[in-house]
């Protein structure tokens, strides 16, 4: 992905020079034709076309950004209720996730989001100990780490 992003820019420079205008509209018309140069010799490249995983991170940043609005709104509906009827617990979330930045990032996003806290990694990194703060159902709150920031980060990496 790191060379697709040089070498448009290379290709957005080379642009500019060949056009002999040096200002940021040669440079976007280059970009965009870097852009169509690179789409059109992407099985040329061992990873996939670099804009996929750029739509993937804004995607995942999006997701992030609603699940913790909607975080927020539950836990303040629990704080708030004048009886305290919450469920707490722990639960051991088996992730598919292979790489320390990938696992690193799921328990970053699960820990960020209030209402929920990663206590610990298993040796073997495929258990993820979770704490929640209301959680009547367990199956529930797996598959929902798993279907929504699990899917989108393996969108990003792979």
């Amino acid at each position: 992905m790191a060379f697709q992003i040089l070498l448009n820019f290379f290709l957005a420079f080379v642009w500019m020079f060949l056009s002999v205008s040096f200002t940021s509209q040669s440079f976007f018309i280059g970009f965009l034709l870097g852009l169509l140069v690179i789409f059109a010799f992407r099985r040329f490249f061992n990873s996939r076309f670099y804009l996929l995983r750029v739509a993937a991170v804004i995607s995942l940043f999006f997701l992030f950004l609603k699940e913790l609005i909607m975080a927020n709104i539950s836990v303040l509906k629990t704080v708030l209720k004048p009886k305290l009827d919450f469920q707490p617990g722990i639960f051991a979330l088996p992730t598919e996730l292979k790489t320390d930045w990938e696992i690193t990032l799921l328990a970053n996003l699960i820990t960020l989001t209030p209402g929920t806290l990663v206590m610990d990694v298993s040796y073997d990194k495929k258990i993820l100990y979770v704490h929640a703060i209301d959680m009547p159902d367990v199956d529930e709150a797996i598959n929902d780490i798993k279907d929504s920031f699990e899917k989108a980060i393996m969108e990003v990496s792979r």
